[in-house]
């Protein structure tokens, strides 16, 4: 498992569906993963730090988990079947661990309240993800050498508009020809 951070949120213009980009906490590696409007609006929320006198269903949640006497300690996104992320909440509560199935985008969405630590499986982010470091972001550009060079850099430094401009070229189908 490797350590991911939330790097974007956007939208897919071919879909008209978010997606949510984590990167990898220290490296380059990026994996989208299309979500729901209502998971993306929580997680945007919260980005964004925009509280309600009222808490909403990640906020209720949260402050529910926190009542019970536990914490969320950690995100486990560990899969993907057929087009469809999963993960695990991992809970603590008096010395014990409890780990729940839920979808990432709600995993996403609590883990940023509760400051809780995300992990990807490392086979997504070897086949499902985009390498900004050795691959083209253009799925048509050239390889390197020729008309056009793939981007590269240590700090991927631009990197968000090409990305979006590959992301608004992806069908969100196109990930179900990845078998991790």
């Amino acid at each position: 498992m490797r350590e991911v951070t939330v790097s974007s949120l956007g939208l897919d213009k071919m879909s008209s569906t978010p997606v949510v980009i984590l990167r990898e906490k220290d490296g380059e590696r990026l994996l989208p993963i299309w979500i729901g409007p209502g998971e993306a609006s929580a997680i945007a929320m919260e980005l964004a730090g925009v509280n309600f006198a009222r808490p909403l269903t990640h906020d209720l949640f949260t402050a529910v988990v926190r009542g019970l006497g536990s914490s969320l300690v950690r995100v486990l996104i560990t899969k993907v079947v057929e087009n469809t992320y999963y993960a695990s909440l991992v809970f603590r509560r008096e010395g014990e661990f409890i780990s729940i199935d839920s979808r990432p985008s709600d995993s996403i969405a609590l883990a940023l309240r509760a400051e809780a630590p995300i992990f990807a499986d490392e086979s997504l982010l070897e086949v499902s993800a985009l390498d900004v470091e050795e691959a083209p972001l253009d799925v048509d550009a050239a390889p390197p050498g020729e008309e056009e060079a793939p981007v590269t850099g240590g700090e991927a430094e631009g990197i968000e508009e090409p990305l979006r401009e590959y992301l608004k070229k992806l069908d969100p189908e196109d990930f179900g020809r990845f078998e991790p």
